[in-house]
């Protein structure tokens, strides 16, 4: 369970990046934030591991305070969360399964992790996850010559090694193609269904997120502006989250559904 209990943060100069936010995500559900930018989506994922600290509130998983946490909290907090950025992170000149095995890092002594040495298991893990997004076969390649989608589906790989009880995505899908992007969201998709790992995404594409989020959470100026089902979202609903009309920028059209049916 992560509950936020009237979380807030202020950056410096006085931006008001997220307002008195109340709300709970029990273990396993899939959700998918959306809101423009600037809405407070990012915040919302990165209060959840701490990498923003609260400046008011509290966040808490399994009843733990993020705000409170001691160091040696925090490191046991985030070793259970896995992070999945949209400008994928991946160390480029090294192979794919390195990148995957740097989610093992947690659980890994620190001189084995400083020459690389892991043990078996742990690359088993490492390969698992690689078969869980289906790119076991570029295991041994070199992640600078992977393409875009590819590299992001290390680096759901690389946050599923961690053996994580929650995955957060950060506009994951925002640098790829149409066909691409539905490859990406249905990983993540599974992965939430086959292992019950709690699973949050922020999106800007609305059709994605109707598709492929069992609830929307929709901010507007670091506010909760609505909380429900994905088939209660309808034009009117993300009209009121946006707080414009909605324009062609903000869904990936008919794209999204032959992209979709193709699958």
């Amino acid at each position: 369970m992560i509950r936020f209990e009237n979380a807030s943060v202020t950056y410096p100069g006085g931006v008001h990046a997220l307002k008195n936010l109340t709300l709970e995500i029990p273990d396993g559900e899939m959700i998918v934030i959306v809101g423009l930018s600037g809405a407070g989506k990012s915040t919302l994922i990165r209060a959840i591991n701490g990498l923003v600290p609260l400046t008011g509130g509290d966040v808490t998983i399994d009843g733990v305070s993020v705000r409170k946490a001691s160091p040696r909290q925090m490191r046991e907090i985030r070793s259970k969360i896995g992070m999945i950025f949209q400008t994928f992170n991946l160390v480029k000149r090294t192979s794919v399964l390195n990148n995957v095995l740097m989610g093992r890092l947690h659980a890994t002594g620190t001189l084995r992790s400083l020459i690389g040495w892991y043990r078996p298991e742990d690359v088993e893990i490492a390969m698992r996850a690689l078969e869980r997004v289906d790119i076991v076969e570029k295991a041994y390649v070199r992640a600078s010559n992977l393409s875009g989608g590819q590299q992001q589906r290390v680096g759901i790989a690389r946050a599923l090694a961690q053996e994580p009880k929650i995955l957060l995505a950060d506009e994951p899908v925002a640098s790829l193609d149409p066909p691409t992007s539905h490859v990406v969201m249905r990983d993540l998709q599974r992965i939430n269904r086959d292992l019950s790992i709690t699973t949050i995404v922020n999106l800007h594409f609305l059709d994605l997120a109707k598709l492929y989020g069992e609830r929307i959470i929709g901010m507007r100026s670091g506010e909760l502006v609505y909380d429900g089902t994905a088939d209660q979202a309808d034009e009117n609903v993300f009209r009121d989250i946006y707080g414009r009309s909605l324009t062609a920028d903000d869904v990936m059209g008919e794209a999204t559904t032959a992209a979709a049916a193709a699958l």
